[in-house]
Formats: structure tokens, C-alpha cells, sequence
């Protein structure tokens, strides 16, 4: 087999990579050649994504790739965070910095499109958890505020679809991102036009769907020129991040779940169909397109963001290591503090360890206050919340699950995984950590038409990557614990 080279652009919320990937007699090998920061930009009060500044991060990556490691690559593709977008005018240029999710103006948004659309029926129809920043609540507010932007409006990109568009000048919705929107039929390839119409959103407004492992067409000549390189193929990957993680998850069990840790924790199964009912709305999961026909029936959690907000504000004072907070959580008796990772006061508080203050002085507890304390009670909530949603996802399905596979950068967290088995009672499997470039990277191969199947992602995976093993241990009072973290949810 000859030796192919990939390079996989991967966006996260606050950071982004280009990964290369060389594939050779079915195994991979990761590189990264270029690594940047991102972050909201927070103008007159709203919250912003620099969207030009990526691609020229991107362009960046691409030129590092061919000139300091002299590859030029067979192929391109970008995944992302979901929900957000770019909107395009008539003449094709990009509508003002497109909004990031967590901007405040969507606060008040669900609630009042419930008045239009009853919450049930809304569900029935995208199949979608509600989270006030999801596609369908982001336009709904542009348009009660009547804001100037949308009366220009020719196109929406999702933010994967506008890099691809900046590249190519292609214009098309990606499937797996799209599926975040709150905008589509479940389980389907095809926009929902009584959500639009609910909405007052044109539904010319967005582009045509296409799946993941589809060529969108070449770079242009001027990208060529800017970067010295050859043409080069931009493929529609599974473009939303979390798909093209689940798409490397390295499972042979018939029953597993997931968790995807990163900014946030996304934990769920992957399965055949949509569960789209009354118990799925209650518990509030939501069906997500993935590849090759299947759903991504899951749950979002505020995973590693919140600890990633306390270090931010902590660098401030010192500069700290990863491993130097893990660490002092570690000498902190567990279980003093909890707070429900997912209240809504942890979105976006600008102050996170004073928010985590906050929540346990109103829930009556004891007040965390050093570094460690504050890291103990988010590492212990969260993995209490992985339990909680875990007996959901029993309830919903009917079936005992196997396993947790966690994938992704907080694969590494030696300590979150084994209290994750531990808590669950369940075989923890951590790896590949780089698994949303693994799945970009696979998926282009296959647009390439070099692989064949999801199954064959998978063994390829297998092959290639170190998967770590953690068996759950009877240490601590996890079911004392679970007890209180449960009267936190429900309060």
C-alpha cells in the first residue's frame, strides 16, 4: 500500500491544531505541525468569534505542513465546535464576526420560541436537546431583535462549512454539523421547514446537505499561490468534532457509550436510529447525525471548561501545570463540594471558581476555597454527572451497557478515568486521545476512496493507537455520594 499524507484541521472553543496524517498498510501515524490559541472576542458586550483569523491560522498550518516538513498533502479537512455559523451576502463576503455561542443574547430566546412552538413539538420534530445557545434559538433571537445582518443574509455557513468556503469557495451545510442546529429532520439529510417557519427563518437561508466523505472541490489559486502549494482536494469530513471523535471510538463490545472529553463532556451511545419520545424530551438527550446512517444519541455536559476557566483565572496569580492541579486535588478529601456541572450559572460566569463558590454556598454546603478544593469538587461532580447520565441512558435504551470508551484530550487525565470506573462501577477504555483528527483524517481517506467502511476506521484505529484500561475499584462511598449529588440536580 502506498503512503498517503492527510492534513486534518481540528477546532476547538479554545484551541485549534493541523494534524497530519500519514496512513501506510492500514495503520496511521500523527503529527502536529501547526498548534493556536482561540477564544471568544468579547465586543460592546456581545461575544464573537474571530473567524479571520482562524483561516489564517489554517492557511498557516498548511504552509508549515509543505515547507518545514516538506509534505504536501493528498487531502484537507476541518471539524469543529457546533451550532455556530457565518452568515454570507449576496456577493459571497462573510456578514460581520459571526456570534459564539455562549453570547448572551440568547438567554431568553428557548423560552420565547416555546410561545410559538410548544417545547414538545419541537422536540418531535429535530429530535434535539434544548440548550438555549442551539442554531434554531441563536437565529430566532437575530430575528426578534431585527438585527441589520439578517436582512443582507444569502447564506448560512455552519463554522466548519465557512472555513471550507474560505478555502474552496464552495458553499455547502456538512450533514453532522448541521445536525446540531435544532433545524433537522431526525436521523435524515434534510432540513425541518416547519422549525424554520416557527422561527421566521427564510429556510433559502441555508445551503444544500451533503454527507461526510464528499469532496467539496479544490483549494483556490490564490490560497495556492499565498501558500506555494500544489492543488489540493478541501473533503467534507465528519465536520462537526464530536462525530468525527465517535467515529474513531476503537470499540468491538456490542453495547458502549462514549464520553468525548474536551471543553465539553458529550456522553452517549451510538445508534442505529433516533430515540425520539416522551422519556427521551424528559431526560433531555438529543440525536445527532453521525456517519454512515447512524445517530449520536447523547447528552451534553460543561466538561474540562470548567476547570479550564478556574485556570485561566488562576494563571493570572501563578502560571499552573495541568498535572500541578490534578495533583492538589488529590490531597482533598472528595466529596466535601459538589455542584451540577451543568447549572446554568457555569455557561459562561466570567469568574468561574467564585461561580463554584457561589453554587455551594446556595445549596447549603460547605465553601470551597483553596485551588485544590475547587479542582476536587469539579473532577468528583463531573464524574458523578457521567454516572447520573450513564442510568439515563440505561433507562431510555433498556440495555445494560458493557463499557465506557472516553476519547479525546481528557483521555490523558490518568485520574478523571479511573474515578470515571470507579463511579460507574464499568471498564473505563481511555483512547485515542487525538481522536477527532483521527476520524478527519479517516474520513477524508475515505472520500479518497482508500477506506472502505466505519468498520475498517475502526480497525485501522486499533492498529495504530495505545487504548489504556482502568477496572473500577470499591475505595470510596460512591453511592453516599451519588445520593447527594442527586438532591443538587433535582433542586
Amino acid at each position: 500500500m502506498n503512503k498517503y499524507y492527510f492534513l486534518a484541521f481540528d477546532l476547538g472553543a479554545s484551541s485549534g491544531r493541523a494534524m497530519l496524517g500519514i496512513l501506510e498498510n492500514g495503520k496511521l501515524e500523527l503529527k502536529e505541525v501547526h498548534r493556536f490559541k482561540n477564544q471568544m472576542l468579547q465586543i460592546h458586550g456581545s461575544f464573537y468569534w474571530n473567524i479571520y483569523s482562524l483561516f489564517s491560522e489554517l492557511k498557516t498550518g498548511l504552509k508549515r505542513c509543505i515547507h518545514e516538513y516538506g509534505i504536501q498533502p493528498d487531502s484537507i479537512g476541518i471539524d469543529t465546535w457546533g451550532v455556530d455559523y457565518a452568515l454570507l451576502n449576496r456577493e459571497g463576503q462573510i456578514i460581520g464576526l459571526p456570534y459564539a455561542y455562549r453570547d448572551h443574547r440568547t438567554d431568553h430566546s428557548m423560552h420565547q420560541f416555546f410561545k410559538l412552538l410548544p417545547a414538545k413539538k419541537v422536540y418531535q420534530l429535530s429530535g434535539l436537546q434544548f440548550l438555549q445557545f442551539n442554531t434554531l434559538f441563536q437565529l430566532f433571537a437575530s430575528y426578534r431583535d431585527k438585527l441589520s445582518q439578517m436582512k443582507i443574509a444569502e447564506t448560512l455557513l455552519f463554522t466548519p462549512d465557512a472555513l471550507n468556503y474560505l478555502f474552496t469557495g464552495v458553499r455547502k451545510n456538512e450533514y453532522t454539523i448541521a445536525s446540531t442546529s435544532q433545524l433537522l429532520i431526525p436521523g435524515k439529510v434534510e432540513w425541518e421547514p416547519k422549525l424554520f417557519r416557527a422561527a421566521g427563518i427564510p429556510q433559502s437561508l441555508v445551503a444544500e446537505l451533503i454527507r461526510p466523505g464528499n469532496i467539496l472541490g479544490e483549494i483556490t489559486e490564490d490560497i495556492c499561490r499565498e501558500v506555494n502549494s500544489k492543488s489540493i482536494p478541501v473533503v467534507a469530513v465528519a465536520s462537526h468534532d464530536t462525530a468525527s471523535a465517535v467515529a474513531s471510538v476503537p470499540a468491538t463490545e456490542k453495547d458502549w457509550v462514549y464520553i468525548s472529553s474536551g471543553t465539553w463532556s458529550i456522553m452517549g451511545i451510538e445508534s442505529p436510529r433516533p430515540v425520539v419520545n416522551d422519556q427521551s424530551q424528559a431526560l433531555n438527550f438529543t440525536n445527532e447525525g453521525g456517519v454512515e446512517g447512524t445517530t449520536r444519541f447523547l447528552k451534553n455536559i460543561m466538561g474540562m471548561w470548567l476547570i479550564q476557566e478556574c485556570k485561566r483565572m488562576w494563571d493570572q496569580e501563578k502560571s499552573l501545570e495541568w498535572q500541578e492541579i490534578v495533583n492538589m486535588s488529590k490531597s482533598v478529601k472528595p466529596f466535601q463540594f459538589l455542584i451540577d456541572p451543568d447549572d446554568p450559572s457555569f455557561l459562561n460566569p466570567g469568574n468561574m471558581p467564585e461561580a463554584v463558590k457561589a453554587f455551594c454556598k446556595k445549596t447549603g454546603q460547605p465553601v470551597p476555597e483553596s485551588k485544590g478544593q475547587i479542582a476536587r469538587c469539579i473532577y468528583d461532580s463531573l464524574v458523578l454527572k457521567y454516572k447520573y447520565t450513564l442510568t439515563q441512558i440505561e433507562k431510555v435504551t433498556g440495555k445494560r451497557m458493557e463499557c465506557i470508551h472516553i476519547i479525546g484530550g481528557g483521555a490523558h487525565n490518568r485520574e478523571m478515568n479511573q474515578l470515571t470506573a470507579d463511579a460507574t462501577m464499568m471498564p473505563v477504555f481511555a483512547g485515542p486521545e487525538e481522536a477527532t483528527s483521527i476520524g478527519n483524517i479517516l474520513y477524508q481517506a475515505k472520500g479518497l476512496g482508500l477506506v472502505a467502511s466505519l468498520k475498517e476506521v475502526r480497525e485501522i484505529v486499533r492498529n495504530s493507537c495505545n487504548v489504556g484500561e482502568y477496572q473500577p475499584r470499591q475505595e470510596l462511598d460512591w453511592d453516599s455520594a451519588y445520593e447527594k449529588f442527586e438532591t443538587l440536580i433535582h433542586t
